[in-house]
């Protein structure tokens, strides 16, 4: 049984209501739900949530709330592989047997299904414990600078000052979208992030984390841009 489990606590605090708030003319979790459902890999997608607006959303959207989220999984400082080990672990409970498990974040309208697609594959053919989405920074990390109290710049690395941005090694970053995982992987809290763990390259335009309301008004800037790039309208 392959089975997604979507993440979607009630207290989010800096973008209030954020896995519901409208996104495009429909609830953002609306979206992650329909790229799951339209990759045709799971056999069942569930909503881990602990708030009930979020699961009445949830459900109207096509997604299955068969358990509610317990408190001490739903805090702001709770990771989310507890969370999908918690969702795996009330499966067994029933008597199925979900493996693999792919964790698909609530707030991720750009993500596309044959993505999903392309994860799953990666997963199967690595032999690895996970597989998900990552994208390359725009900018060279290895000369990164940071603002000092007194309001000056200085290199985290001077060592890179007076190296060509070329000759620097590519470095990329978790695309916030989607994690495949063995069901063992997750309720043994593996590391994501280790050897073990294959990567799903995705081209920046279609990756934007959402924790700000930065964030979200970057990502409906490029949701419409490719809405308009797949229906030719181009200026």
């Amino acid at each position: 049984m392959r089975l997604a489990v979507i993440p979607a606590r009630g207290g989010s605090k800096r973008i209030p209501r954020k896995n519901i708030k409208m996104f495009h003319g429909r609830p953002v979790i609306a979206w992650s739900i329909d790229a799951a459902r339209r990759s045709q890999c799971f056999d069942t997608i569930v909503v881990s949530t602990d708030d009930e607006e979020i699961a009445r959303v949830a459900e109207t959207c096509g997604a299955l709330v068969p358990f509610p989220r317990p408190a001490e999984l739903a805090g702001d400082h709770v990771a989310t592989q507890p969370v999908v080990a918690h969702a795996i672990d009330w499966f067994v409970r029933q008597g199925l047997a979900p493996d693999p498990v792919c964790c698909i974040y609530a707030t991720a309208p750009l993500l596309a299904p044959e993505d999903i697609v392309r994860g799953m594959e990666a997963l199967e053919s690595s032999g690895g414990d996970y597989a998900f989405a990552v994208t390359s920074y725009a900018f060279p990390i290895q000369r990164a600078i940071r603002i000092t109290g007194e309001g000056r710049v200085e290199m985290f690395d001077p060592a890179f000052y007076g190296v060509r941005s070329q000759d620097l090694e590519p470095a990329f970053h978790d695309a916030g979208q989607f994690y495949w995982g063995r069901a063992s992987a997750w309720c043994t809290g593996k590391p994501i992030f280790s050897h073990n763990a294959v990567p799903v390259h995705l081209p920046r335009h279609r990756v934007q984390d959402i924790d700000t309301p930065e964030d979200w008004a970057r990502a409906e800037w490029l949701f419409e841009s490719m809405q308009s790039a797949a229906h030719g309208n181009h200026t």
